[in-house]
């Protein structure tokens, strides 16, 4: 089940088009071939859908959530350690991203006057449903899970290697695209995820090639924080990331769950 957060769009029955203007209310909705049924509650709640629909080109997408925080898992592809000149972990390496960062499918992602190379990283995320913490070693974690979704864990590359640690490479405003829906059910096995620049490929690898797996991610993440609804988790990204210019349109997408789309802009100041 595809579910989102969207608002929808004014459709100004004069001239007979939509207009960019949004409806003020947020909502939430599950997604069924080219219409969006909006459903109570929020996305990682129960699903109740109501009579009210839109098709999918009169709604602007929203981010799935607010998160309290989005925790990062670094060097979780060997390729990705490898071409970055770096060992694989040992154990997972873990970081933050500000919810500021937080944009939308469809929003430009800005690039910071003071980088001269921002690169792109397409990922899979996982998406909070129930407060997590500490585990215990039979527990099941797939009922903590809301869903999945894509994630472009955007990376000023030069600050990072100069900073020695990555809180600020990592966390400009627009550096965390997500979306543009929650998946409720992935095949993790067998998802393939894809990161295009300007339609071409960039990155392509299966989320399996993972070193450390979601439920080994979720546990890990649990023993230091308490995981609650809504909070995002960025599992790591392939080889092939590279550097993004103004004009740019980057694609992450992953198999059963759909494409992430940002242009690139230059920062106005």
């Amino acid at each position: 089940m595809k579910l989102c957060r969207f608002q929808p769009l004014e459709f100004d029955a004069k001239v007979g088009v939509d207009s960019q203007e949004v409806h003020p209310q947020p909502r939430t909705g599950i997604i069924e071939n080219d219409t969006v049924w909006e459903i109570d509650g929020a996305v990682w709640g129960d699903a109740r859908r109501t009579a009210r629909k839109w098709p999918l080109h009169q709604i602007k997408f929203l981010p799935l959530s607010t998160p309290s925080k989005i925790v990062c898992v670094g060097r979780n592809y060997l390729d990705h350690a490898k071409e970055l000149g770096n060992e694989a972990p040992k154990e997972p390496l873990i970081f933050l991203k500000p919810p500021s960062a937080v944009i939308a499918a469809g929003e430009p992602i800005v690039l910071p006057a003071i980088s001269e190379r921002v690169d792109f990283e397409g990922e899979l995320a996982i998406i909070i449903g129930r407060r997590c913490f500490h585990l215990s070693p039979g527990d099941d974690v797939r009922p903590y899970i809301a869903g999945y979704t894509c994630l472009n864990d955007v990376t000023a590359r030069d600050l990072q290697k100069r900073d020695g640690q990555w809180t600020r490479a990592k966390g400009f405003d627009t550096f965390c695209p997500l979306g543009p829906v929650l998946e409720t059910e992935l095949d993790l096995a067998a998802a393939t995820l894809e990161t295009f620049v300007n339609g071409i490929k960039k990155q392509s690898a299966r989320t399996a090639e993972m070193i450390f797996s979601c439920d080994v991610i979720i546990r890990w993440i649990a023993q230091v924080m308490t995981l609650e609804p809504g909070d995002v988790i960025a599992t790591g990204t392939p080889s092939g990331v590279g550097p993004l210019a103004a004009g740019d349109v980057v694609e992450v997408s992953i198999a059963g769950i759909g494409t992430l789309l940002n242009a690139v802009i230059a920062c106005e100041k």
